[in-house]
């Protein structure tokens, strides 16, 4: 894990040439915090390029979005794929920054020096189409669903009619997070239907009677029904944002964002605001929970 690069070792010698006062007086005001933004803003920021995981595109979208109006120099472009999209298109020079949604142990090992930096949690919520009775599910009734074993909603005291498995794609950080976290890192079942992205499986899933799928908890809407869950089979805990952050909810990951490290210093940035006051609150308003919970 690593510490990010605060501002003011980046700016420094801006701030210094541009204001030749004692600097050191206004450690922790909002007068350095602004002379600080002003400096970044005059000096031309480089432009970055986010790509990678699907669940973390809209707080990267909003961060980033919020970023450029704060700094009008700097130019940020994000754009989606999975997580593995983006760790192999920063592996190949072809992005700054993955957005990754599962731990990527093999970034580590490709010879690179990756930084991997949590900047929000995410719950992942099981939806089922509005008609469906069924409101809960253990994680073993779960796995038996994904790996093929039950395949009768009447199985799981629903209506009699088949159970029609949504997954991801096996590049999606979602995919690997929700096998290894739920399936307990057995395989799901050959005939699930892969999605290539999370508004596919929504979009499936509310027009197909029978289905079940997993979606990011920021992208749950009335066109899905969402279940409480429960993994030790006597308490169920709805995915909300509240569950989540007190932890009841049990299907809970962090997201990340990984970069090479000799790029630290341009990164900066851009990474100290999505972990500052301002960046989490967005996360939090996006529907997700914030690595810092003041």
């Amino acid at each position: 894990m690593m510490h990010t690069i605060g501002l003011h070792h980046v700016f420094a010698p801006i701030a210094l040439s541009v204001y030749p006062i004692c600097i050191m007086c206004f450690m922790k005001t909002r007068e350095l915090l602004l002379l600080l933004a002003l400096a970044a803003a005059t000096t031309g920021m480089q432009a970055q390029r986010i790509k990678g995981s699907d669940t973390v595109l809209p707080i990267a979208q909003q961060t980033a979005e919020r970023f450029m109006t704060l700094n009008p120099s700097a130019r940020v472009t994000v754009t989606g794929g999975g997580t593995g999209v983006g760790i192999s298109a920063l592996l190949d020079q072809t992005t700054d920054i993955a957005m990754a949604s599962r731990e990527k142990m093999k970034a580590k090992a490709a010879g690179e020096d990756l930084a991997e930096v949590p900047i929000a949690y995410d719950a992942l919520a099981v939806v089922v189409h509005p008609s469906n009775p069924v409101k809960q599910l253990t994680r073993q009734q779960l796995e038996d669903i994904f790996r093929g074993k039950v395949t009768n909603w009447q199985q799981v005291g629903g209506d009699d009619r088949k159970i029609v498995v949504y997954s991801r794609e096996t590049s999606s950080g979602t995919y690997e997070f929700f096998k290894e976290s739920v399936l307990k890192n057995k395989n799901y079942m050959s005939s699930s239907l892969s999605m290539p992205a999370t508004g596919a499986i929504i979009q499936s899933v509310s027009q197909t009677r029978g289905a079940i799928g997993y979606v990011g908890l920021a992208y749950v809407s009335p066109r899905i029904k969402t279940l409480a869950v429960s993994y030790d089979g006597q308490h169920y805990a709805a995915p909300t944002l509240e569950n989540a952050i007190n932890k009841t909810y049990p299907i809970v990951r962090p997201l990340y964002y990984y970069y090479n490290r000799k790029n630290a210093s341009v990164i900066a940035p851009l990474l100290d605001f999505i972990l500052s006051a301002a960046g989490q609150k967005i996360i939090k308003e996006s529907g997700y929970i914030p690595v810092h919970n003041e």
